[in-house]
């Protein structure tokens, strides 16, 4: 009877106190990894940022900026007493919002693994992490990614894969014999992304080796097919987690932009396995650390519950929650902010999709005209009306951080609000025939917006194939009498 009493009671408890998003998150460790490359975050942005993981019900932050010194280039020295001490401080933050601060390490660059040189850099790795250990850090992980003239020509080889691999395997035994309150380390492979690990569908000599040799208890992490990938689908996890042999966790590369820093990653966590399960998964953020928010706020709403994610819905609660009254503004500027793309880079949704069919279904009726045609104008003139009223009011009202963080791109939204709201003039001027003069002014002046706008690429982007694109589609239809829009 006690039994049964005690089960109702419990079941009471629950629906008055329902789990906590941590508890119930099917991802056990799910967090942020600071593993960007260029400056690193200041110490306020820290702090910030395992403030927020704690409120969204993300668990960890891993340590890991690139160009820290002491944690790549210069790993064997310990860090300074000062940066000891603000290392201590956001591990008080982080365990007072109930996340691990995990500290990573990167010394594969000039790591030592036989002889003398061998023994002592073991040595050296252990005093470096029992010194991270009284600063009240107790998970650890060891990367060997980005290891410069190892990963650019893909040359590693099986012996490269044992060294690391039995280095790892050596310092967590060692590491974790002495603290009992230390829990299994994390790894990055150098072959990281599984177009990297294999030769057709079979493991290269290096994934080979790794995987066998590696410790089956380490959380191993690698980023999908690709270093930045369109996403991860159930099948190509259970892949990729048949060659290895155990559960692996992702580094997700988004909303990073260390690889074309001109542009923002402002949308929605999109295209990561609904039905596998993943032992952790890490979301890389911008140098912005204000602005990653929205994006990680997404991936925190995916960890909770990954089969029932809805990325827009997610994205627009976090825009809600984040910027309130400015949420529609922000949400009309980081819908042309969304896209990461380059030769090798694919990831995140299209920006701006719905304006970018609505221009789609303008040029197909423009050039036959009629009612369909003025309203498909309209409606353009409405939205991009829209957009330059959106980034007046960002400019004005965003606090000063985030405006600092995103000013070069809303600037440039606004000149290409105002620029496309030219181009329907342009048009407008073309069909009718009227004015030919000013036209020929209006055509002048567009060809040297875009000019300017394509020569500032490197330095800042924003809407290339939707508000960036209507610019160059329109004066190339004023010019030819054709619109070379492209299947989308």
């Amino acid at each position: 009877m006690f039994y049964w009493f005690s089960c109702f009671l419990a079941g009471l408890l629950f629906m008055a106190f329902p789990a906590s998003g941590a508890d119930a998150s099917p991802i056990p460790l799910r967090g942020v990894v600071e593993g960007f490359y260029g400056t690193p975050w200041s110490h306020k942005n820290r702090q910030d940022i395992l403030e927020f993981c704690g409120e969204e019900g993300l668990n960890a932050y891993i340590y890991a900026p690139k160009n820290d010194p002491y944690h790549k280039d210069r790993w064997r020295e310990p860090y300074p007493k000062s940066q000891q001490k603000k290392l201590a401080e956001l591990v008080q933050t982080a365990d007072k919002h109930h996340l691990e601060l995990i500290f990573a390490i990167s010394p594969g660059q000039d790591l030592h693994y036989d002889g003398p040189e061998g023994t002592a850099d073991r040595k050296i790795m252990l005093e470096k992490l029992e010194a991270m250990h009284n600063l009240g850090i107790r998970r650890f992980a060891i990367f060997f990614d980005d290891i410069k003239g190892m990963t650019e020509k893909s040359s590693v080889d099986a012996e490269d894969a044992r060294n690391q691999a039995e280095f790892i395997n050596e310092v967590q035994k060692e590491f974790r014999a002495a603290h009992e309150d230390a829990p299994p380390f994390l790894a990055v492979p150098t072959e990281y992304y599984y177009e990297d690990m294999v030769t057709g569908t079979d493991p290269k000599p290096y994934t080979r080796a790794f995987s066998e040799i590696l410790s089956p208890d380490v959380t191993m992490l690698y980023t999908g097919n690709g270093v930045v990938t369109e996403g991860i689908s159930d099948e190509e996890l259970k892949q990729v987690d048949g060659l290895y042999g155990r559960s692996l966790g992702v580094w997700w590369n988004y909303p990073v932009t260390d690889y074309q820093e001109a542009k923002l990653a402002l949308g929605p966590i999109v295209n990561l396995p609904k039905q596998e399960t993943l032992p952790a998964l890490f979301f890389n953020p911008m140098k912005h650390e204000r602005l990653s928010k929205i994006a990680l706020a997404t991936g925190a709403e995916y960890a909770q519950d990954p089969e029932h994610y809805a990325p827009e819905e997610a994205w627009s609660r976090a825009l809600e929650k984040q910027y309130g009254k400015l949420a529609g503004d922000m949400e009309i500027f980081a819908s042309h902010s969304q896209r990461m793309e380059n030769s090798w880079a694919h990831c995140g949704p299209q920006d701006a999709a719905a304006l970018r069919r609505e221009m789609d279904d303008f040029w197909k009726h423009w050039a036959t005209g009629g009612i369909e045609a003025e309203l498909d104008w309209l409606e353009l003139r409405h939205q991009f009306q829209a957009m330059d009223d959106a980034a007046s009011r960002l400019q004005k009202n965003l606090p000063k951080d985030i405006r600092k963080e995103c000013a070069p791109q809303l600037n440039l939204f606004g000149e290409l609000a105002r620029a496309d709201l030219q181009a329907l003039q342009l048009l407008q001027m073309h069909r009718s025939g009227t004015h030919p003069n000013e036209m020929k002014k209006m055509l002048a002046k567009l060809k040297e917006k875009n000019n300017k706008f394509t020569a500032h690429q490197k330095t800042v982007r924003i809407s290339d194939g939707t508000a960036r694109a209507f610019l160059e589609e329109a004066v190339d239809y004023v010019e030819t009498g054709t619109s070379k829009t492209t299947d989308r």
